[in-house]
């Protein structure tokens, strides 16, 4: 960090109350999930005299950023912003976008400090709005619950630093490692559950969170899953529904098709029947062809395909040939596992292809999270971690 960047990021003190009223912007923000993408999930608390006078949260379609509502609601309140202190959990934007500048309308309100939990990801922008507020003489404090902050809007600082979206892989595993039964031990066209309801549950929320879903036709042939997010949360846009699928084996009848009114996209390559993509197109499937070789689709391809629909965060919910893909190629960011007690033997199907157990592979995971689903004698494991830190720029 150069000397100017340096006086530009030093934080002014910290009050003993920050946390506490920070911890309240991080939660009006955690409440806006499926609400606020392409942009970032932003809360912000405004407080007089230890007395909450306005909050905010950002919601992509009422436009306002959190400050703003912040503000509005302090004036409906009939409540004087003059010398009150700002909680934002991402610094105030600096430039014009779908809206004015919120450090200007800050600067305006006249508050005396704000605090923000984390500087803008982008680094074309990252600082400014901290050195429009220090410039108009208003003092502000950096880095009160950052990570928290940082964590809320991991794909954003994704996709705004590298245009491609942030990648997770989800897996239910055996507890020796196996993600299904070898096919002679399955009835076909049926999902095979490894995990218990509450685990379950919590894959649910994960696909709230999630722009998109993706899988491979495999699985599709074997499970015929619906891909949907069941959590009955309101959500902005839905959840779009991933296929890779080179030759378009798409059975028409699959529950995939037949609930065409969740988003669906199917990627095909080149030598997909012309047939079979008006078949599928006529029941209100959207096909995209995209490059492949030796009948494997382009994964890098893929992903830029879902960078141009402004997909920020994607879930991947494969079977072992994709798991291995998208590992190999170094395209996954973060990992979640779900370990079930049930054992399945060395025959069964591996985690990954190329990957001898997932246990070895937890080991190049960072900042691993460890947690538990289901009653005591029920429980199934969960292990997360990060591959890449979403805000690095490589």
């Amino acid at each position: 960090m150069n000397k100017t960047a340096a006086i530009l990021f030093k934080s002014m003190p910290p009050h003993p109350q920050d946390e506490f009223y920070m911890q309240q912007a991080l939660a009006l923000a955690a409440a806006t999930t499926a609400l606020a993408s392409p942009n970032p999930q932003v809360g912000c608390v405004l407080v007089y005299n230890g007395e909450v006078i306005g909050e905010g949260a950002h919601l992509y379609e009422h436009r306002d950023h959190a400050e703003i509502v912040a503000l509005k609601d302090a004036a409906a309140r009939s409540h004087s912003i003059a010398g009150a202190t700002a909680y934002v959990t991402l610094e105030p934007c600096s430039h014009h976008g779908r809206t004015g500048p919120c450090a200007d309308a800050l600067i305006t309100a006249k508050v005396a400090r704000v605090v923000v939990a984390t500087h803008d990801p982008n680094p074309q922008v990252s600082g400014r709005g901290i050195a429009k507020l220090r410039a108009a003489g208003i003092d502000v404090t950096i880095g009160i619950c950052e990570q928290p902050a940082r964590d809320l809007i991991e794909a954003f600082a994704h996709f705004i630093r590298h245009r491609t979206p942030f990648v997770t892989l989800k897996a239910a595993l055996s507890v020796d490692g196996k993600l299904a039964p070898p096919p002679a031990h399955r009835f076909p066209n049926q999902p095979f559950w490894l995990t218990g309801p509450a685990a379950r549950e919590e894959v649910q929320q994960l696909r709230h969170d999630a722009d998109a879903i993706l899988t491979g036709i495999g699985t599709v042939l074997a499970d015929d899953p619906a891909l949907t997010d069941r959590t009955k949360l309101p959500r902005r846009r839905p959840l779009l529904r991933v296929i890779l699928d080179t030759h378009l084996r798409m059975p028409l009848n699959s529950q995939l098709v037949r609930g065409v009114e969740s988003d669906l996209l199917i990627l095909c390559g080149t030598t997909a029947s012309t047939t079979r993509i008006a078949a599928l197109e006529a029941a209100g499937v959207e096909v995209e062809t995209i490059p492949d070789h030796a009948g494997h689709l382009s994964l890098r391809v893929a992903l830029a395909t879902l960078a141009e629909r402004n997909i920020l965060s994607l879930l991947l919910e494969c079977g072992s040939h994709l798991n291995g893909a998208f590992l190999a190629q170094h395209l996954v960011d973060k990992a979640i596992l779900f370990y079930a007690e049930t054992e399945l033997g060395n025959s069964a199907i591996p985690f990954a292809q190329g990957i001898p157990s997932p246990f070895l592979f937890e080991q190049s995971l960072r900042r691993i999270t460890r947690t538990s689903f289901g009653p005591l004698e029920r429980q199934d494991a969960c292990v997360t971690g990060y591959l890449r830190d979403p805000w690095a720029i490589r």
